[in-house]
């Protein structure tokens, strides 16, 4: 399919813009998003959403960024990342970055994931931790399962066993600026501010769009008393 295809599909979209409610809008262009989906489905395989991502078109990168978090597997992270941390245009990097997150959640079988998503909907503490110590259990190299558990450890404030699982994310999947982030804010509680910095460096040499800046500037002008 010509590129002009994809293009033409995503601007029958309702043009989602920077500052704009992401909630609000997808729930006013769910049907709109399924229509696109089908769509790309349809007529696209994930090489070519990859080649495209690459193209000189502001307008087709975006395009291709959205479908890839709509339709792509893991297969599709280096390629999305690559956009996150290099492209030019703030949407094409807002869309990549939630890409990646839709990426990283279908890190598993199909069963895999609807287990992990499952245990992030859940509600009762003591079964969520139970369902991601069993997910990591049967699917050890399933980072995300690692990360969502990191996230619980983090709510309940046990830092070091936090840590130990963004360790282990970051050496399964290196491009989780998820996980780089959170490590620095448990390394933080830990009262390792060296570390820390480190953490939230690689998590922004991932995803410059973080809001992290302020916070490397003020844990440089600590290291440098």
């Amino acid at each position: 399919m010509s590129l002009p295809l994809l293009v033409d599909f995503y601007n029958r979209l309702p043009q989602f813009r920077l500052g704009d409610d992401e909630d609000l809008w997808a729930a006013g262009a769910r049907e709109a998003v399924g229509t696109f989906r089908t769509a790309v489905v349809e007529r696209y395989s994930e090489g070519t959403l990859q080649r495209i991502l690459a193209t000189a078109d502001t307008t087709a990168r975006r395009a291709a960024a959205l479908a890839i978090g709509l339709v792509g597997t893991v297969a599709s992270v280096p390629t999305t990342a690559a956009a996150l941390r290099d492209d030019e245009d703030a949407l094409v990097r807002r869309f990549a970055a939630d890409a990646l997150w839709e990426l990283w959640f279908r890190g598993g079988t199909d069963d895999q994931n609807e287990r992990l998503r499952e245990a992030a909907r859940e509600t009762d503490a003591a079964k969520a931790r139970a369902e991601l110590d069993a997910l990591v259990n049967v699917a050890p190299a399933f980072a995300e399962a690692h990360n969502q558990r990191a996230i619980w450890f983090f709510k309940r404030g046990e830092f070091a066993r936090a840590v130990e699982d963004c360790e282990t994310v970051l050496r399964l999947n290196p491009y989780h600026f998820g996980a780089a982030a959170g490590m620095g804010q448990c390394l933080l509680k830990l009262n390792r501010p060296q570390a820390a910095l480190r953490a939230f460096r690689r998590a922004l040499e991932i995803n410059p769009d973080l809001d992290l800046h302020d916070t490397v500037r003020s844990l440089e002008a600590l290291d440098g008393e």
